[in-house]
C-alpha cells in the first residue's frame, strides 16, 4: 500500500477533469494513489446528437470520455456510484427516485465510508457547501462526503468486513474570486445577465461568489496545465478543449489552486498549505502510524 492516499469524491464525468485536473496530475506525479469517486452517471448533461454516435446512450458517452480522462490523469481507481444525474435544481429531473438527489442521503453516506474503510486515504476532498455552482449532485455528495469522512473512523458505525478508518484532513474544491469577479465583469459588459449562464442559462455567477469560502491551501498546478487541458478535452459533450483567451490571459495571475480546509478546522481565513499532505502522517510498511 503506498504511503499517500488522496480520494477526491465528486458528481459527475467531467467534475474530475473541470475540477482539480491539474492538482490530481501533480500529486499522480509525485507518487500519490489517487482515487476518483464518481456519484452520477452524468445521463442529463446536454449532448449535441452526433456524439451520440456509437453510443446507445449519454450515460455511456459520458463514461467513456471519464475512462479516457481518467488514463490521462492517472487515478489509481475510478470508482462508480451509478446514480442518476438529477439535473439542475428544481428541474424535472430532480424527482426521479433513481437520481442522486433523490437518494437517502445516509445510504449514500454508508457508500462513502465503506470506501473511506476500503481504501484508506489520509486526505478527502470534494465540492464546497453550494456544491461549486449550485448542482444538487454536487450539494449531495458534499453532505454524504462531510458525513461519511466522520463515521468512517467511528468504531460504533458498522460496515460489513472493514475496519474503521479515520482520514486526517478533508477538503473543499474553491474558486478564486478574482476569475468569478472577472466572469462577472465580463458578462456586464457584454450586457449579459450574471444569474442566467451558461449552455442553458442556469448558473447564477453572482451566487457562486457569494457562497465562496476561504482558500487555506494553494497547491501550484503550472507544470501540469497540459495535463489538465487534454484531461478536459477528453469531455468533449460538455464543452471539453475550449480555452478561453480570458482564461489565458488569468492563468497568468494564477498562482496554485486554491482548496478550503474543513478539517483540521485552520484558527484562521488565509493561506497557510502549498500541500494538501501537509502535516499527514504516514504509515510505515506494516499500516501502522
Amino acid at each position: 500500500m503506498a504511503n499517500r492516499r488522496m480520494l477526491i469524491a465528486f458528481a459527475h464525468p467531467d467534475d474530475e477533469s473541470f475540477g482539480m485536473g491539474g492538482a490530481i496530475a501533480r500529486y499522480v506525479a509525485e507518487g500519490v494513489d489517487v482515487y476518483y469517486l464518481c456519484a452520477t452517471n452524468g445521463d442529463v448533461g446536454t449532448v449535441a446528437p452526433e456524439l451520440l454516435n456509437g453510443y446507445d446512450s449519454v450515460a455511456a458517452l459520458r463514461l467513456a470520455e471519464l475512462d479516457k480522462a481518467s488514463q490521462i490523469l492517472g487515478f489509481k481507481e475510478v470508482i462508480l456510484l451509478g446514480y442518476k444525474d438529477s439535473g439542475m435544481m428544481h428541474s424535472e429531473f430532480n424527482n426521479d427516485p433513481a437520481c442522486l438527489w433523490q437518494a437517502p442521503l445516509e445510504e449514500v453516506t454508508r457508500r462513502l465510508v465503506e470506501v473511506i474503510r476500503r481504501i484508506k486515504p489520509q486526505v478527502v476532498v470534494t465540492f464546497n457547501k453550494y456544491g461549486g455552482y449550485g448542482h444538487p449532485d454536487h450539494i449531495k455528495i458534499q453532505q454524504a462526503t462531510v458525513q461519511a469522512f466522520h463515521k468512517a473512523g467511528d468504531a460504533s458505525y458498522h460496515t460489513d468486513g472493514l475496519a474503521p478508518y479515520a482520514p486526517q484532513k478533508l477538503y473543499y474544491t474553491t474558486i478564486p474570486t478574482f476569475f468569478i469577479r472577472a466572469a462577472l465583469g465580463l458578462m456586464r459588459l457584454r450586457r449579459q445577465d450574471p444569474r442566467k449562464a451558461g449552455r442553458n442559462q442556469d448558473i447564477d455567477i453572482q451566487a457562486i461568489l457569494d457562497n465562496v469560502e476561504p482558500t487555506h491551501a494553494l497547491v501550484d498546478i503550472r507544470p501540469y496545465f497540459d495535463k489538465q487541458d487534454a484531461a478536459s478535452a477528453a469531455h468533449l459533450s460538455q464543452g471539453g478543449g475550449r480555452i478561453f483567451p480570458l482564461q489565458r490571459v488569468l492563468r497568468l495571475f494564477l498562482r496554485g489552486q486554491s482548496f478550503t480546509r474543513v478539517h483540521p478546522h485552520p484558527p484562521h481565513d488565509r493561506v497557510d498549505e502549498t500541500d494538501l499532505f501537509a502535516g499527514v502522517r504516514l504509515e510505515d510498511t506494516t499500516g501502522a502510524l
